[in-house]
């Protein structure tokens, strides 16, 4: 079973997720810091794109009720402002007894990964 969800970036995404995650990396929030950066331009944080993960799993698969248990994650790519992002996750085990799903999860932009990772969810 998989399931997906997809946000074009926008400055008002990156400015809000700096705001809530206090993390005010001038990387993300300052063109001119950027254009002098590995980077070239302005990117979104790592952890706005992992936090598409976790619109899946609250809404769509498994959805209402379940809970993050684990997630571990690699930054394969930098997001930048104006890339639409595809957020995958693929169920991959299912423990009954348990109550946990495990799943891959995978961000795409232009069919590159640029965040992967499992995740492992409680189930009510």
């Amino acid at each position: 079973m998989t399931a997906s969800y997809s946000q074009t970036i926008t400055d008002a995404d990156v400015k809000a997720f700096a705001g809530v995650s206090g993390d005010h990396n001038p990387v993300h929030l300052s063109e001119e810091y950027a254009k002098d950066s590995r980077f070239k331009d302005r990117i979104a944080h790592g952890l706005l794109t992992a936090s598409f993960f976790s619109a899946i799993f609250g809404t769509k698969l498994p959805g209402e009720g379940c809970v993050y248990a684990g997630q571990n994650l690699q930054f394969k790519r930098p997001v930048y402002l104006g890339d639409t992002v595809i957020a995958k996750v693929t169920v991959t085990a299912v423990d009954v007894l348990k109550k946990r799903v495990t799943f891959e999860t995978v961000c795409t932009v232009k069919g590159k990964p640029v965040t992967t990772g499992t995740a492992e969810i409680f189930i009510p």
